[in-house]
């Protein structure tokens, strides 16, 4: 059964949501795990597909956004609106519902930032896994 995991972090600022995705697609990249972070809209792909470029200077994460033709070879792919055609290991969800798709991945992150809106969202999201009854891990971050 998929494993969920919700990382939730004191600092509100999306860089900090950023920043922990992509650490979090290193580590499970470096287990050589096939990773989709699913995003709001082709603007917050398009922003993390940068962000991934200039993430280290020491390491290189290789991703793509999802519609391109690299896509099939790319082990972290960035997508909106997308259903993947293909089973994946890890789904990385920043964005706010629950993607009809992610009974498919053996793990989801969620990552949650401090403000009351988003973690609202967080709530209805954690309420719907656990309905379908998802295991469930939560873990608290600072800083």
């Amino acid at each position: 059964m998929t494993r969920i995991d919700f990382y939730v972090l004191e600092n509100n600022h999306i860089q900090a949501q950023t920043q922990l995705a992509c650490r979090l697609a290193d580590k499970a990249y470096s287990k050589q795990h096939q990773i989709y972070i699913h995003t709001n809209t082709q603007q917050d792909s398009e922003q993390l597909d940068q962000f991934m470029w200039v993430y280290q200077d020491r390491s290189f994460l290789p991703h793509c956004l999802y519609d391109t033709a690299e896509s099939a070879e790319t082990p972290i792919l960035i997508g909106h609106g997308h259903d993947p055609e293909h089973t994946t290991d890890v789904l990385i969800n920043l964005a706010d519902e629950v993607p009809t798709f992610c009974s498919r991945f053996e793990r989801i992150i969620e990552l949650v930032t401090g403000d009351e809106t988003t973690r609202q969202k967080a709530r209805d999201r954690y309420k719907y896994y656990r309905d379908r009854g998802y295991t469930i891990e939560t873990h608290k971050l600072s800083g």
